[in-house]
């Protein structure tokens, strides 16, 4: 089977998790996750490359801010373990007033996804996201190098809901891919 390289939003997936989890996450293993949907497209899961922010944490971390670091630290340490390799790349978690945002993830994934590029050692890469961001680098890899652009998605199929998705990433893609809660599942 052809190989191919996973790029994954964590964000974009948690909320995908979050969704099939009636508003709790999905416990998962993402190596298992990952190898399902390559296997659906009867590629297989070289890599993994996961874009992440450790949670905020305050100049003086309360318990519970402490209390999630810790968590998220014992998640990352499992992830170095698992085959397929994951890449963890981390930005950086913001507060601004009582919401949360993650800053430098956008630009980790597409400095990744032009590495991968220009190794020219994969003809195809899927890519787990839904912000149009991605669609010149997306156009790039696709006409300068060749690469096959797969689309892993979500969608309610509901108009201007949180999981509706833009033409223009849409469109920019050659192949896509439905997630489903079975790709989580064991």
């Amino acid at each position: 089977m052809e190989q191919t390289i996973l790029f994954i939003d964590s964000g974009y997936l948690s909320f995908i998790s979050k969704h099939f989890g009636k508003g709790k996450p999905l416990r998962y293993k993402i190596e298992k996750f990952a190898t399902s949907l390559c296997n659906n497209r009867g590629l297989t899961c070289k890599e993994i490359y996961f874009y992440i922010a450790p949670p905020y944490q305050s100049p003086k971390p309360t318990k519970e801010e402490s209390n999630r670091k810790a968590n998220y630290d014992k998640f990352i340490e499992k992830l170095k373990n698992v085959k397929p390799k994951v890449f963890i790349r981390e930005g950086r978690c913001q507060k601004i007033g009582e919401t949360y945002q993650q800053k430098g993830v956008d630009t980790l994934m597409t400095m990744d996804l032009l590495k991968t590029a220009q190794k020219r050692d994969i003809k195809s890469i899927i890519i787990i996201t839904a912000d149009t961001d991605f669609v010149p680098i997306i156009n790039d890899i696709r006409k300068d190098y060749k690469i096959k652009v797969t689309l892993a998605y979500f969608t309610d199929r509901k108009r201007k809901s949180a999981f509706s998705l833009s033409n223009e990433l849409w469109k920019s893609c050659d192949d896509k891919i439905l997630i489903k809660k079975e790709y989580f599942e064991d």
